[in-house]
């Protein structure tokens, strides 16, 4: 029995090596098993930004069986969030007040 993996947008964008590896081979790839399909997903992951395999949604009419993902983030996004976070956490009073509070 094979298993079919479509490649999402979003593993495309987050590691080189997928997206080289869809212009050369399009967007579906068959193994023998789930777990031959998740190494192949280690392999890509190796060095590059992290890709999983995930179960394809049971409603999804394609031929996937998996898809091939990764979470597509901003990291200045998040840079930003992780430093506003750290600021909060550091004073015993807070900076800013609300705008109806008295000073």
């Amino acid at each position: 029995m094979s298993v079919v993996v479509a490649v999402k947008p979003s593993a495309r964008k987050r590691n080189a090596k997928v997206g080289r590896l869809v212009f050369e081979d399009g967007t579906e790839h068959a193994f023998e098993s789930r777990a031959a399909a998740e190494r192949w997903a280690d392999d890509l992951s190796t060095g590059d930004g992290h890709v999983w395999v995930a179960s394809a949604h049971p409603r999804d009419d394609g031929d996937a069986d998996l898809y091939l993902v990764s979470r597509a983030t901003n990291a200045k996004l998040e840079a930003a969030y992780d430093k506003r976070r750290r600021r909060l956490r550091g004073g015993p009073a807070p900076e800013q007040e609300s705008l109806g509070s008295q000073s």
